[in-house]
C-alpha cells in the first residue's frame, strides 16, 4: 500500500510544473497572474465541490467549523499565494529552476515542522542525514541553475 502513495506523491509533484505552465498560459488571456490565479481556484473549487457532491461527502456545520485553530484557515491562502507565485515566476525561472527552488523551500520548511512537531506533525529530530539531504537539494538548484 506505501507504493501506492508514493506514486500517488509522485504524480501530486509532476503537476506543480504542468499546472504552472497552464496557468502562465492562461495569463496572457486574462491579463494578469492574479486573474489567472483567481480563474485557476475558481475551477478548483467547482471541481472539488462536484466531487463532494458525487461522493455524498457530508458538509460539516459551522459550529464544527468554528472550533478550527485560527491557523486552520490559512490552508487556501497559501496554496493561492504558491499558485500565483508559480504563475509569477514560471516564465522568468523555468520549470526546472522554479520547482527546484520550491522543493528546497518545501523540505527546509518540513524539516523545521518535524524538528518541533509544529501544526499536527509528529516530531522528527533533525540529524545529519537530513542536513546533508537539504544540503543536496540546495545543491542542485545550483547545478540546474547555472548549468
Amino acid at each position: 500500500m506505501v507504493w501506492f502513495f508514493l506514486i500517488l506523491a509522485l504524480a501530486a509533484g509532476a503537476v506543480l510544473p504542468v499546472q504552472a505552465g497552464i496557468n502562465s498560459h492562461l495569463k496572457a488571456f486574462a491579463g494578469s497572474a492574479l486573474i489567472a490565479a483567481f480563474i485557476s481556484f475558481l475551477v478548483g473549487t467547482i471541481a472539488l465541490f462536484g466531487l463532494s457532491f458525487v461522493m455524498r461527502v457530508p458538509l460539516p456545520t459551522i459550529s464544527v467549523l468554528a472550533q478550527a485553530p485560527w491557523w486552520a484557515w490559512l490552508g487556501g491562502f497559501l496554496g493561492a499565494f504558491l499558485v500565483f507565485m508559480t504563475i509569477v515566476l514560471s516564465q522568468s525561472l523555468g520549470a526546472a529552476v522554479m520547482v527546484a527552488l520550491i522543493i528546497t523551500g518545501q523540505m527546509i520548511t518540513s524539516l523545521i515542522l518535524d524538528h518541533y512537531g509544529l501544526i499536527g506533525y509528529a516530531r522528527h529530530p533533525i540529524n545529519p542525514p537530513r542536513i546533508i539531504g537539504a544540503i543536496l537539494l540546495l545543491s542542485g538548484v545550483f547545478l540546474i541553475r547555472y548549468k
